[in-house]
Order: structure tokens, then C-alpha cells, then sequence
């Protein structure tokens, strides 16, 4: 974000984010421009005969026309390298800590600030020699950035093939040196531990594959139930108070995936504040280091600049993107997009664009689908065969709960994952709130294999089987409210026992309780078969004429409320709960 300012422009108009210029014939669409005397950065999103529209991403109070603008020649990019993880960032890539020491806990109009630090040294280890043919996205050397981390120094996308005619030795080196230099005919490319790229342009890949891997999460509601892919697109829509949020920092915390990048995209400033000073205490479970060593933040709260909320999002999947060619598996949390539908409404409304549903402009969901079909599980660009997943998860905010709204719909046609938060739920603290009975996933079958080989023979049949008692549960509510449970015949009742078992000791986590907060493949499998053990045994019991209370004791079914909090490294015990199952 240091690009040298050219072409002089003149400003004719400020409407909010929204500035009109003249005077600047070589303009081109998502150029970067500078705008009035404080060089406020700005995007170029539509040029009309002479004039030039630009989204300002700073507050343009005291701007006026006859200010000057200044053309940059080139489109908002980021600066991709050793440093990201544990950084900062806001919408447009500048590190908040940089600018609070510049201008304090309020950011100054104008600053710019480098988003890598420019003077560290890496260790450097070369993977390649002179001599060597190379190819765009071969990975040519690693720096240890984070002990989580190794960060991968690859020939950028847009170099041509060509062979190694210089690399440097094992050392420490800074950003901008010269790291190697590849020679195509009689040309030379330079590579540094840094590369840029724009925003808006999704990084090419070789070949995109179907996601067949799945991301555990840890959370049983979804890794049971409504799994989503390593390289699968998911949406969590839910009211205010819902937990979308929660959802969100357990699947941070606890999912198998290498790298997290998580966009705060116009939500408050406290939950933010709260997300900023938790992730540097929260230790990663598989190696019990910090986690925010394989996390990059990117803070662009609601009392921020709109304009750079729409960039935020393009700014975080880039980030993630980069990460995936590596070879990594890379999730991206973005919190939450009705707000940046939101951001795009307001500037279309600035250009007096044709409104469309609800005043979204027509073109929202050509834009949430190219955002979300950034995701995949890849064959990264190389000559290595690498496999690399750039998962997203969406979080949606519809006013007052109303699926039927654009960005939720708009955003269901491209998902294959539908967490469908309960506000209900929540207010009973049934966390995770995701409502077993309206949420769905796409990629069961494609996981069916994965599931069966890490959690255990059957794993599909007995998820199928629970969701079915969940769904009768729900029929014979309705009849328990009319006439009362005494009504239900002793098998009708006994599915409503084993619902209640599912709901409230399979379905329920405890965020605060170790054993609970996070649960293995195994573990799950593990509890959901005692479970379906239960009710076969309870199905074979009423036909021999047994009521609920001969098949669920008093004290069996306190062991089985308690068995989410066996530890991990005790699974034994499972085969004990399941041999008094057994005797009943």
C-alpha cells in the first residue's frame, strides 16, 4: 500500500465515501487513487466519459472539490510474505499496531503503514540451486516464521519458467533482498521473501479438485451431523444473540486446519476487542503454543470506513489464498458478510445504481458467488504435486432473523453447508446453536469414506438413525402439546427419552469445560454408537413388553449424561458404559 502517486486529477464531488473527479484520462477500473490534500487511498469503481468514481476507504469529512487526486497506476494489492501470521490487519492490509503508534487509539486520516516489517531478518533455507528449472509456484526456500509455521518462499504466479541463476545461501535475510534470480531466454526475474498481488484477482491454481477431506472441528453438531469439507464453502446465518460469533471462535480455536484468517467485516467494536485480547492467550491443542502463531486477524469494525469493509474480505481471502499454494490447509472466517452486502449497498446507493431486492444492488449475487467460489481443494501451481484447501465459512446477520433476505439467499445458492442458528436455542444455552432440524450439509457422501477410516465402521448409519429419532421427536412434540406425554404409547415415549439423550448430551458443548469443549472423531463416534447401542436395546426391550423405566435407570442414564467429559486419553471406558448397556 505504498504506491507512487502519478496523474493529477481535480475532485468535483463528495458524497460520503463516495468521490468524483476529472482530469484523469489514463484511469482504469480498481486502480488505486489518492484523494484530496490528506492522499486519502481510494479504488477507481467506475469510469464515465470524463469522470472518475472512487470508494474512498477513509473518512472523507472536510474534502471538498477543487482538491487534487492522484493516480497510482496500480490496483489495490497486498504484500504477501514472512510476518503476516499473529498480524493485525485492517480492511486494506494496513497493521493496526503500526498505526496506533503513529497516531494513537484513533487512526489518523492518510497514514500509511507498510504491512510487513521491512528491516526483520528471516532465517532462510534455500530448497533449490543454481541451475535448477523452476516453474511458477515452485517453492524455492522456507523461513521458520512461527514455531506452527513454516513459510514457503514460492516463484510468484505470474513469472514464466525458466532456470535458477542465482540463489543465496542458508542465512538471515530482510524483505527486499534479492533471495534468487530466474533467467527466462534473455531475461531476468528477481525473487524476494516478498510478493504482491491484487485483491480482487483470485491466485490461479493447476486443477481444482472435489473436497473428499474432512475439516474436523471438534464440535459435535457439525462434524456429526453437518460436516463441511476441507476446501468447502459454508454459511451460518442466525439472529442477533444466536451465537454466531461462538460458532465461529470454536471452529478458530479447535479446527485441524493450518492456518486461520479471520475477518471482523463491519461487526462491533467490542466483540472484536474481545476476539483481539482472547486469540493471544488461547493455546493451540495440538501443540500447546500460542494459536495466534497460525492466525492472522483482519479487524475492520462497524464504526470504520464502509468502503474498506467491502475490501475487507478480498484482503482476507488473498492472504488465505497465498497460504493454500503453499500446500496448506487454510480456513478463512468472515464475520459477517450481510455487513459487507451491506457496505456494497451503501456505495451502489452513492451511485445512484438501480436498486434490487431490498435495495441490494443487482450485482450482489454475481459478487458473494465469486467470493465464495474462491474456496476449493487445489493442486497447487508446481512441479511438486501439492494439494492445497482454502476452506470459507460465512457468518450472516438477517434483520430480525429472516432467512428469506438476499444475502442469506444469495448466499445458500453457493454453500453446500447450512448451520442454521436458533435464537430458541441460545436463550436455553444449547450451545453450539445450530438447529439440527433446518441445517443441512452437501458433502456427507463426499466424506462417507473419510468418516468411516478416522472415526469408526458405521459412522454414517448412526448419524443417519439420530437424526431420524431428532426428526420424529419433533412430530411427537407436537402431539405431546395437544394431549400430554402420558398419552404417547411406551415406544413413542422411549424415542422422546433417547432425542433427549441426543439433544442435551450429544448435541450440547460446554465451550468452558476441557474435556467438553473440544471432542475427536473417535470420541464421537464413540458416544453416538453408546447411544444408538441404547436404543436398539430399548427397541428390542419394548417388544418383550419392558417400559422406559426398565430400559433408561436413573443411573444409567447419569452415565451417559456424563460420558462427554471421559478425557480423550480414557476412550476405554466407553467399552464399560456399553456392557451395562448391554445388561439392561
Amino acid at each position: 500500500m505504498t504506491q507512487e502517486a502519478s496523474t493529477t486529477g481535480k475532485i468535483i464531488k463528495v458524497a460520503g465515501p463516495l468521490v468524483v473527479a476529472i482530469g484523469l484520462p489514463g484511469a482504469k477500473m480498481y486502480e488505486v487513487v489518492k484523494a484530496g490534500e490528506a492522499q486519502l487511498i481510494g479504488e477507481v469503481i467506475r469510469v464515465e466519459g470524463d469522470n472518475v468514481f472512487i470508494q474512498v476507504y477513509e473518512e472523507t469529512s472536510g474534502v471538498g472539490p477543487g482538491e487534487p487526486v492522484y493516480l497510482t497506476g496500480e490496483p489495490l494489492t497486498v504484500e504477501l510474505g514472512p510476518g503476516m501470521m499473529s498480524g493485525i490487519y485492517d480492511g486494506i492490509q494496513r497493521p493496526l499496531n503500526d498505526l496506533a503508534d503513529k497516531s494513537g487509539d484513533f487512526i489518523s486520516r492518510g497514514l500509511e503503514a507498510r504491512a510487513l516489517r521491512a528491516g526483520k531478518k528471516w532465517p532462510l533455507r534455500p530448497l533449490k540451486k543454481e541451475g535448477d528449472q523452476v516453474e511458477p509456484g515452485d517453492i524455492i526456500a522456507e523461513v521458520q516464521e512461527t514455531a506452527l509455521l513454516k513459510h514457503k518462499i514460492m516463484v510468484p504466479p505470474n513469472f514464466p519458467a525458466g532456470e535458477i541463476s542465482f540463489m543465496v545461501k542458508a542465512g538471515d535475510y530482510v524483505l527486499d533482498e534479492v533471495v534468487a534470480k530466474i533467467r527466462t531466454g534473455g531475461k531476468e526475474q528477481i525473487v524476494t521473501l516478498s510478493q504482491k498481488w491484487p485483491i480482487r484477482t483470485p491466485r490461479p491454481s493447476k486443477k481444482k479438485l472435489v473436497p473428499n477431506s474432512g475439516l474436523v472441528t471438534g464440535q459435535r453438531v457439525i462434524d456429526t451431523f453437518f460436516p463441511i469439507a476441507k476446501g468447502g464453502a459454508g454459511c451460518v446465518p442466525g439472529p442477533f444473540g444466536s451465537g454466531k460469533t461462538v460458532v465461529q471462535h470454536q471452529f478458530a480455536k479447535w479446527s485441524d486446519a493450518d492456518v486461520i484468517v479471520f475477518v471482523g467485516c463491519g461487526e462491533r467494536g467490542n466483540e472484536m476487542t474481545d476476539l483481539l485480547m482472547e486469540f493471544p492467550e488461547l493455546k493451540d491443542p495440538r501443540t500447546n503454543r500460542p494459536l495466534m502463531e497460525r492466525t492472522v486477524l483482519i479487524a475492520n469494525t462497524s464504526n470504520m470506513p464502509v468502503a474498506a469493509r467491502e475490501a475487507s474480505v478480498y484482503t482476507g481471502i488473498t492472504i488465505a489464498e497465498y497460504f493454500r499454494d503453499m500446500g496448506y490447509s487454510v480456513a478463512i472466517l468472515a464475520d459477517s458478510t450481510s455487513r459487507w452486502a451491506e457496505a456494497l449497498r451503501e456505495i451502489s446507493g452513492r451511485l445512484e445504481e438501480m436498486p434490487g431486492d431490498e435495495g441490494y444492488p443487482a450485482y450482489l449475487g454475481s459478487r458473494t458467488a465469486a467470493f465464495y467460489e474462491r474456496a476449493g481443494a487445489v493442486q497447487c501451481l508446481g512441479n511438486d504435486n501439492r494439494l492445497g484447501y482454502l476452506t470459507v465459512v460465512g457468518a450472516v446477520s438477517p434483520p430480525g432473523g429472516d432467512l428469506s433476505e438476499p444475502v442469506t439467499q444469495n448466499t445458500l445458492r453457493v454453500t453446500k453447508v447450512f448451520w442454521a442458528l436458533d435464537a430458541a436455542l441460545a436463550y436455553k444455552r444449547h450451545f453450539p446453536a445450530i438447529n439440527w432440524l433446518t441445517s443441512y450439509s452437501l458433502y456427507n457422501e463426499n466424506l462417507k469414506e473419510f468418516f468411516e477410516k478416522e472415526a469408526g465402521s458405521g459412522f454414517g448409519n448412526f448419524r443417519e438413525k439420530a437424526l431420524a429419532i431428532l426428526q420424529k421427536e419433533a412430530e411427537l412434540m407436537e402431539i405431546v402439546r395437544l394431549v400430554g406425554v402420558e398419552a404417547l404409547s411406551v415406544r413413542d415415549q422411549f424415542w422422546l427419552e433417547v432425542a433427549k439423550i441426543i439433544r442435551e448430551d450429544f448435541l450440547h458443548q460446554n465451550a468452558f469445560v476441557d474435556e467438553d469443549s473440544f471432542t475427536s472423531l473417535k470420541k464421537q463416534y464413540l458416544m453416538l454408537k453408546t447411544i444408538m447401542n441404547i436404543f436398539e436395546k430399548g427397541e428390542k426391550g419394548i417388544g418383550q413388553g419392558k417400559t422406559v423405566s426398565d430400559l433408561l435407570s436413573g443411573e444409567l442414564k447419569d452415565k451417559v449424561a456424563k460420558m462427554k467429559l471421559i478425557p480423550e486419553q480414557g476412550l476405554g471406558q466407553f467399552e464399560i458404559l456399553n456392557g451395562e448397556v448391554e445388561k439392561v
